[in-house]
């Protein structure tokens, strides 16, 4: 059971990248998922989280309109796709996946970095830096 991350890279300001966050061994469905992110000196960031078989993802304001999180139940796959990159989004990002359940619900549906603890799996660093 594991979750894989990939997809970070160097970018320059305004552009776009994609990254992935693959399941093996459980169905990302059925899972709530959020992709984080941290940067040196900072405390971790939701920037993204959905609830599983929910189709309204919450976007932290500071990505809104830029970022989106399609899924792919095929290839069991949830991505984090990122546009109109600035260098403030540098960080090494992650994802997560979480059953939901009563008692983590609130937790789950505030995406903040500081429910880490109530994600069953993540996924590996991934760095993306947005630089000139």
């Amino acid at each position: 059971v594991q979750l894989q991350a990939s997809g970070g890279g160097l970018v320059q300001p305004g552009g776009s990248l994609r990254l992935s966050c693959a399941a093996s061994g459980f169905t990302l469905d059925d899972y709530a998922i959020g992709w984080f992110r941290q940067a040196p000196g900072k405390e971790r960031e939701g920037v993204s989280c959905i609830g599983s078989g929910d189709d309204s993802p919450y976007y932290a304001s500071s990505v809104k309109g830029r970022f989106t999180i399609p899924r792919d139940n095929a290839k069991n796959t949830l991505y984090l796709q990122m546009n109109s990159l600035k260098p403030e989004d540098t960080a090494v990002y992650l994802c997560a996946a979480a059953r939901e359940t009563t008692s983590r619900a609130l937790r789950l549906l505030s995406c903040s970095g500081r429910y880490s603890s109530v994600y069953d799996y993540w996924g590996q660093e991934t760095q993306v830096t947005v630089s000139s």
